[in-house]
């Protein structure tokens, strides 16, 4: 009887110690919807505080498995402002004229269009865009803490992703971007595999490279590897 009594307050303390946990751990959870309105704070408070910027963009193309040898490659000094979205000035170029016509000229297009003003709003990583589910716990990358988020668009286009993303887990900003493009750029590509890796550059969240993948029919496995360097940032007066 006295080992009955004994087991039976052991499993009484293990409970109650349960319970006395239960509200530390309740209260350690992140609540879903203030993460994604501090995602939106911080996307919102870069776009309006950022009045321009130059950087030098490096394009290198690779068809096949060698991811060594590519077979384009273009450097562009491209210049955003936020009243009239992208430009670009090609430094160099290299390689064939036919994957660069219709492969990076086309590219440096699409992201014109997105980014005028216009349309860029479409492209932002927020709620408004994206439905967004908060996975648990956090990752590191590159040093930094991270929670990571499902994202599936609200609409299909080939700049928006279902996927994953990765933000700071103090500051929200972004610090990766990872996923397949919901819909495909034209009926000879076939599934697109996209990533954006982000870094903090005089106190934003800048990109630093990208990567994307797609089979196509012409010419089978293409990558396009993007550097993005030399930031020039101007920030509105008194933001």
């Amino acid at each position: 009887m006295s080992r009955l009594i004994a087991v039976g307050l052991c499993v009484g303390v293990l409970f109650l110690a349960q319970l006395a946990i239960a509200p530390v751990a309740a209260a350690q959870q992140l609540d879903q919807a203030a993460v994604i309105r501090q995602i939106d704070a911080a996307v919102l408070s870069r776009v309006n505080r950022i009045a321009g910027y130059t950087v030098t963009e490096h394009y290198a193309v690779y068809r096949g498995k060698d991811e060594t040898h590519p077979v384009a490659d273009m450097i562009v000094k491209t210049t955003y402002r936020k009243e009239t979205g992208k430009s670009y000035a090609v430094l160099s170029s290299s390689g064939s004229t036919l994957v660069r016509r219709l492969g990076l000229d086309s590219i440096l297009e699409n992201e014109r269009t997105i980014n005028l003003p216009a349309n860029v709003a479409q492209s932002w990583i927020t709620s408004a865009n994206y439905a967004m589910t908060l996975k648990p716990g956090t990752q590191m990358i590159d040093g930094r803490e991270c929670l990571v988020l499902a994202i599936n668009p609200k609409r299909k286009a080939p700049n928006l992703l279902v996927g994953t993303l990765w933000v700071d887990a103090r500051e929200y900003t972004i610090v990766r971007l990872e996923g397949v493009a919901s819909k495909a750029p034209s009926v000879f590509a076939g599934v697109t595999h996209m990533m954006r890796q982000y870094a903090v550059v005089q106190g934003f969240s800048m990109a630093t490279r990208a990567h994307a993948e797609s089979s196509t029919f012409l010419y089978g496995r293409m990558v396009v590897a993007i550097d993005y360097s030399g930031y020039e940032i101007e920030v509105r007066p008194g933001s």
